[in-house]
């Protein structure tokens, strides 16, 4: 049933005000579960191979396939190939540079989408780096980490965004590494292998950012010095509730904010639209929304703000990001211009700006950390 029918029928139910609190909780359902937002995620069916070369592959062209960068493709069965620069434009078509090709077989009219899982595995399978797995004791329970060893004090505690898992921090860890780095790779309530949600929803950073203390605390008791937090989306906010709200939060020296979610109204009714809500039936979710996870918008604003930050921050956003606006990135940079460094990076998807310019990321990220080792 498509949302106008949806929204007609109820109210010739139930009543204008009860469909519209029916209709609300379905529409709020893709934002309070765990693993809304994005996940870097950018194409999504009707993308087809229309050609294939032995370092090359044609595919239907669209907004996501014609990206700068470097991306996977997916498939059925768990289908994994990379692809890189585009080589080529037609009507209907864009040829990339195929740079891998792993799990299953790719082959012409295999339906794809287009992700930012470039690597799969743990650090060692993927990367070749060694790791141990840790567990972080947060207040629900143990959490699954990875720990990356390194000899510096200063410690990167690495938090993904919703709807991806660790797996999103692979592309950053050869650089901290080479950095010197320790790094902890963090799991957080709502996650395979970690604790649910009491209520088994998610609660946009408000609650989560207790297991980035969790790890925090994890650190500092394992002989870290200093922390930088490094988070992607709902990841980068919880970074920001922990260097602002932590009783640790003496030891963070530093946050790396990937298209963080700062407007939160804004992104929930851009999520509901993503997946096909028309704009009055997206406000009734956002509302929705706000209810059922007792969201303090308020404080959200602050957090938005900077208000009490008092570390420097890299932050890096998408001028064309379709889940968190840049507009308030933008805002955040210009109100604590002392502190925020804005990186815009064009071309980016919501929590795939590595992708879009590796070197360029890389770099950015090395300036930035540099003077804090």
């Amino acid at each position: 049933m498509r949302w106008g029918t949806a929204a007609i029928v109820g109210a010739a139910v139930v009543g204008t005000g009860a469909a519209a609190l029916l209709i609300g909780r379905r529409v709020s359902e893709r934002a309070v579960r765990p693993g809304f937002a994005g996940a870097g995620t950018t194409g999504g069916p009707g993308i087809r191979v229309q050609e294939l070369g032995a370092d090359r592959v044609t595919l239907t062209r669209s907004v996501e396939t014609e990206r700068p960068g470097r991306y996977a493709l997916e498939w059925a069965d768990g289908g994994h190939a990379v692809v890189g620069d585009v080589l080529d434009t037609g009507p209907q078509s864009v040829t990339r540079r195929l740079l891998a090709t792993g799990a299953g077989s790719l082959r012409t009219g295999t339906e794809v989408r287009v992700t930012a899982r470039v690597y799969l595995g743990d650090p060692a399978s993927a990367l070749g780096l060694d790791f141990t797995a840790a567990e972080v004791e947060g207040e629900l329970g143990p959490m699954p980490a990875w720990y990356v060893p390194g000899i510096r004090g200063l410690w990167a505690i690495v938090v993904h965004g919703p709807g991806a898992d660790r797996q999103q921090a692979l592309p950053v860890l050869p650089l901290l590494h080479a950095l010197r780095m320790p790094v902890l790779v963090v799991t957080y309530r709502g996650d395979e292998g970690a604790p649910p949600s009491p209520d088994g929803l998610g609660h946009f950073g408000e609650t989560e950012w207790r297991d980035v203390d969790a790890a925090v605390r994890l650190a500092q008791t394992n002989g870290a010095g200093k922390i930088v937090l490094f988070g992607w989306s709902l990841g980068a906010t919880m970074a920001l509730h922990t260097a602002t709200r932590s009783a640790w939060r003496d030891s963070v020296a530093g946050l790396v904010l990937d298209s963080p979610v700062l407007d939160w109204p804004a992104t929930v009714r851009r999520e509901a639209a993503r997946a096909g809500v028309p704009g009055p039936l997206a406000e009734l979710g956002a509302l929705a929304a706000e209810g059922r996870t007792k969201v303090d918008l308020a404080g959200f604003a602050r957090l938005a703000a900077g208000t009490d930050l008092q570390v420097p921050a890299l932050l890096l956003h998408s001028p064309v990001d379709a889940v968190a606006p840049f507009e308030a990135a933008e805002r955040l940079a210009a109100r604590r211009e002392d502190l925020v460094s804005l990186q815009p990076v064009p071309d980016g998807a919501h929590a795939a700006l590595w992708n879009a310019d590796p070197d360029r990321y890389g770099e950015a990220l090395r300036r930035w950390l540099t003077p804090l080792l």
